[in-house]
């Protein structure tokens, strides 16, 4: 079926989104404030992702967890887009960093998008705030916990979910959301036996 113009130009594929981003990348380095301009209203996801699939690698988990915190409490808060401190948003990054972690995020991303496409459609806004609010946790999570390869969990599902999030489908968002509160009522669980033992 052929999609309406109107619907082709507001759903785009996020493996599409990645690639525009990569071949406009400038040379050399490149900035947050940069990559927010170019984005547009996939900002909250697509950072959100890229972060994810940075946070899953060790030695920069903790940093990219940080990094996390930013756009989901402005998710939870309404803001339209997200916004970093100048100190942030201005400092250079090397592009190449950038092109390893977009060129693997669409390797991935055209397998996963083989079964992903928009459904259930939610209200935007009650989505953002719920989205915002289980990523913080995840992050908080993948900062707090220093057990080695424990941020691979939830980098996974922050990823999942930014994936769903920007791919629009409900179905997807709903389980991934999902087994992010089931992750955290497990963390929950373990701490509360853990004070239960101790005292």
């Amino acid at each position: 079926m052929t999609q309406r113009p109107a619907d082709a130009k507001r759903f785009i594929r996020a493996s599409v989104i990645l690639r525009e981003l990569h071949e406009e990348a400038p040379e050399g380095h490149f900035t947050l404030a940069w990559l927010m301009s170019s984005l547009h209203k996939q900002s909250f996801g697509v950072l959100m992702l890229l972060l994810a699939i940075a946070a899953a690698a060790p030695g920069i988990s903790f940093v990219a967890g940080l990094l996390l915190m930013i756009p989901a409490f402005q998710m939870a808060a309404g803001r339209g887009a997200p916004f970093f401190p100048r100190w942030i948003a201005a400092r250079p990054l090397p592009t190449r960093h950038l092109g390893v972690v977009v060129k693997y995020a669409i390797t991935v991303l055209r397998f996963f998008e083989k079964a992903v496409h928009p459904r259930w459609t939610i209200p935007p806004e009650a989505t953002k705030r719920v989205v915002g609010i289980t990523v913080i946790i995840l992050s908080a999570r993948l900062i707090l916990t220093p057990i080695p390869l424990s941020n691979v969990v939830p980098a996974f599902l922050i990823a999942l979910i930014s994936l769903a999030y920007l791919e629009e489908d409900g179905l997807l968002l709903s389980i991934a959301l999902l087994a992010g509160l089931a992750v955290i009522a497990v963390d929950l669980g373990v701490i509360w036996e853990a004070i239960r033992g101790a005292t």
